[in-house]
């Protein structure tokens, strides 16, 4: 057992001499409280330890211990529906403190149907059985992904707990490794798969905005950037309670602790749209708030998606969402420091751009070990100083994402939810998802995405020239391009979070809305080509009830999104005047 003993200490940083040997990035544990921590830097006979624990008390000689491991978490079905810290150890409440030196949870039972029979040959990531927890989906019982031989023995049905070993494999060395329900995997290593998938479908998040104008791909990555009041964590929220993945993994990376205290003890009393059970049952929280150690804001990101590729390789969806990736980042720059390292742009260590890139390289659309098809699709939000996106955690998020949404200031003052600035965000790979939709329906979507995006983008710029001259003063086409961009802010993009029919948008609400309102700008057009004045479309009655649709219109409702399309095109037919009316009306005259 390699020893070592403390020589320097500052904060979460500690130099040891060596009794021993010791490899890069081994676990180790520090002092009487055996405080967990990490070897970062080997420097002959001295190392350099990150802890992830309060280190006050510690001073020079106190003995580190190594665990001939790399750092690792327990992964296993028995994390659902529960609250850990960023090390995965468990918080039982809002106000919960984790004890110096804690580890593990402590073993949960679940029942266990067997599904392979003694002399299989077993490969790495396979399923032996069935888990069935007291509520919630049933799961696989997976074989360790560098688990692989002969099965020697299996137990039968019945309830154990998760840490006990239900089956036996004899590997090709000739050992006889024990697989139990949970297994420890390194939170730096990215498990296994046998390939990736492209990515052809989107992930629905139930905000119009994203799904409809820049959708993130199942599997894919996006960016949430937007300064402070914006609404990053609200949106965030609200994606974990609607979006259409089979298991939510929430990250609270060194957010304010009464931001996180509010998620803690909403989201386990939140009802499930789609199983109507409790949302949480289905849901991992990790919090790791601004006063806890430093240390451990960094390793938490690394255990959210570790924690997800689990349950990918379960085959389910599952979507990681990280608040704030900037937090995480300050982390890195602080223990950057401390390490003596020479800073690079803004002050962020040199490596920041890598790190970045091996955190959100690990989402993916796969095909497990097992033969399944599962995901990970990873949503960080970013909190860039003064609201400036060219700050560097920003700018080298942007090389490894497809989907940017843009919060905006203006808009989140107006009180306009959710705050995406239209003209801000993209979505590169959007066009691959037209299939997508016309297979749901909305074969225009591609072209009403891009009819709306160009009147956003015209309302823009006629919006500069109409404080110059004046609103009135532009012609009747110009006008009706700001009254039609309105109607597509007011009534698709604005999404009222606490009305229960518009909280979540399905696809099909999408559709029908998109055509109505597409329907709308393509009528009110050859009406004012008519000599119609642009004022009048204001008057309309169909107007009100294309508005509120959002609202008043639930997803199971398409009946009355026929209804308002059939008012709307009675409404514009009286108003238009035909070939016919006019020959009518010059008789009559």
């Amino acid at each position: 057992m390699s020893m070592a003993a403390i020589r320097w200490i500052s904060g979460p940083v500690l130099r040891a001499t060596v009794q021993g040997s010791f490899f890069l990035r081994e676990c180790v544990r520090v002092g009487p409280k055996a405080l967990l921590g990490e070897v970062v830097r080997i420097d002959g006979d001295e190392i350099t330890v990150q802890v992830y624990e309060d280190t006050t008390g510690l001073k020079p000689g106190t003995l580190i211990e190594g665990e001939a491991k790399p750092l690792a978490i327990r992964v296993g079905p028995a994390l659902l529906g529960n609250i850990f810290d960023g090390l995965l150890r468990p918080l039982t409440g809002i106000d919960a403190r984790v004890r110096p030196g804690a580890r593990a949870a402590a073993p949960s039972r679940l029942a266990f149907s067997p599904a392979r029979q003694v002399g299989d040959a077993i490969g790495g990531g396979e399923s032996l059985g069935e888990l069935r927890p007291a509520a919630g989906r049933a799961l696989a019982l997976l074989v360790p992904p560098d688990v692989a031989g002969e099965l020697v023995s299996i137990r039968e049905a019945g309830e154990y707990d998760d840490v006990t070993p239900l089956a036996t494999i004899r590997t090709a060395d000739g050992r006889e490794t024990g697989v139990a329900m949970s297994h420890s995997w390194p939170v730096r290593v990215p498990r296994p798969v046998a390939r990736r998938l492209p990515m052809r479908e989107p992930l629905v998040t139930g905000q119009r905005v994203l799904d409809a104008l820049f959708p993130v791909a199942l599997g894919g990555k996006a960016a949430i950037p937007g300064g402070f009041g914006t609404g990053k964590t609200v949106l965030l929220e609200a994606l974990a309670k609607g979006c259409a993945a089979d298991v939510i993994v929430y990250l609270g990376c060194g957010e304010r602790g009464n931001e996180l205290a509010g998620v803690l003890e909403e989201l386990p009393q939140l009802v499930d749209p789609r199983s109507g059970r409790r949302l949480m049952e289905r849901t991992v929280i990790i919090a790791n708030t601004s006063n806890m150690p430093v240390a451990a804001r960094e390793a938490s990101i690394y255990s959210a998606i570790t924690v997800a590729e689990y349950f990918r390789d379960q085959g389910l969806h599952v979507a990681l969402m990280a608040d704030s990736t900037s937090r995480w980042a300050e982390a890195l720059r602080e223990v950057s420091g401390r390490f003596g390292e020479l800073p690079g742009e803004g002050g962020y260590p040199a490596y920041l751009s890598s790190r970045l890139a091996e955190f959100y390289e690990r989402a993916a659309l796969v095909e497990t070990l097992a033969g399944t098809r599962g995901s990970v699709t990873v949503m960080g939000a970013i909190s860039p100083p003064s609201g400036d996106f060219s700050e560097p955690v920003t700018s080298h998020t942007k090389r490894y994402v497809r989907a940017f949404w843009a919060l905006d200031v203006k808009r989140a003052q107006a009180r306009f939810y959710p705050a995406v600035h239209p003209l801000q965000s993209y979505a590169e790979n959007a066009a691959e998802f037209a299939p997508w939709w016309n297979e749901n329906g909305n074969t225009q979507w591609l072209e009403l995405r891009r009819r709306f995006l160009m009147l956003l983008d015209e309302q823009s710029r006629l919006e500069r020239m109409a404080k110059i001259i004046g609103k009135d003063a532009l012609p009747a086409r110009q006008q009706l391009t700001l009254a039609c961009a309105d109607l597509v802010n007011e009534a698709f993009l604005r999404q009222n979070a606490f009305a229960p029919k518009d909280r979540v948008a399905g696809p099909a609400k999408q559709a029908a809305m998109m055509r109505i309102i597409g329907r709308f700008i393509e009528l009110a057009t050859q009406a004012v080509a008519a000599g119609l004045a642009p004022d009048r479309l204001a008057r309309l009655e169909c107007l009100r009830p294309l508005v509120r649709m959002g609202e008043e219109i639930g997803n199971d409702e398409p009946e009355k999104f026929e209804a308002v399309g059939a008012a709307l095109e009675a409404e514009f037919h009286a108003l238009i005047p035909t070939p016919e009316k006019r020959d009518e009306a010059a008789a009559a005259g």
